[in-house]
């Protein structure tokens, strides 16, 4: 299994149950590189122009304000959504280019989705799991249903389940994220980039049409 958990383990939270994961730490310089790739992905998205219209496309960011919890208090701090509209009158639509820091519409970051929910697959308490991430766990079983529901019906999980050996339904995140390479750092960050077609708002696909993403 990915070995993840948050460093700084809070009184009462000790013990075997939790000592069986490792420490992953997601500080600052993590999330200042995500932004750096979100630019990137905005930048060529705008270059694309409007998917409606063809007309330019310019920056019209907006604010979130996303939670962190205990895995990724530091995530908090960029709370910038980057976004684009486009310039031509009669159209005037919004372009959300794909993110590496937010997951669609959820109020945690990417990164929380992904470790809260491999630390649920390892933590049979709920108490603990909270301790360890200040998650809920309603939240986290609610993430948990998506993976192995709604995800699977997902291009993404397609492509996952043809590249990787072994992807199990039921034992999904873990069974995707614990085939990638990589440290524990770097198996995160790769499934942030499989999962970046899921955090769209409209995009154009290979064909040139345009599609909408929740």
């Amino acid at each position: 299994m990915v070995e993840v958990v948050r460093r700084g383990l809070p009184p009462g939270c000790e013990g075997p149950e939790v000592d069986m994961f490792g420490e992953i730490k997601f500080g600052r310089e993590f999330f200042v590189l995500l932004a750096r790739l979100d630019e990137e992905c905005v930048c060529r998205v705008a270059a694309a122009r409007c998917v409606w219209c063809g007309g330019p496309l310019h920056r019209s960011d907006y604010g979130r304000k996303p939670r962190g919890g205990l895995i990724a208090p530091e995530g908090e701090e960029l709370v910038e959504r980057f976004s684009l509209c486009c310039g031509w009158e009669g159209c005037r639509k919004r372009v959300t280019p794909p993110s590496l820091r937010f997951l669609a519409r959820r109020v945690y970051l990417g990164v929380v989705v992904i470790v809260a929910s491999l630390v649920a697959q390892g933590l049979g308490s709920a108490a603990a799991l909270r301790r360890a991430t200040q998650v809920p766990p309603r939240t986290t079983r609610r993430w948990l249903s998506w993976w192995r529901g709604p995800f699977t019906a997902t291009g993404v999980f397609v492509q996952l389940r043809a590249a990787l050996v072994g992807v199990a339904q039921k034992e999904l995140p873990e069974s995707i994220v614990g085939r990638l390479p990589g440290s524990a750092t770097e198996q995160v960050r790769a499934m942030l980039e499989w999962l970046l077609p899921l955090t769209a708002g409209t995009v154009r696909d290979g064909s040139g049409e345009s599609r909408e993403k929740a």
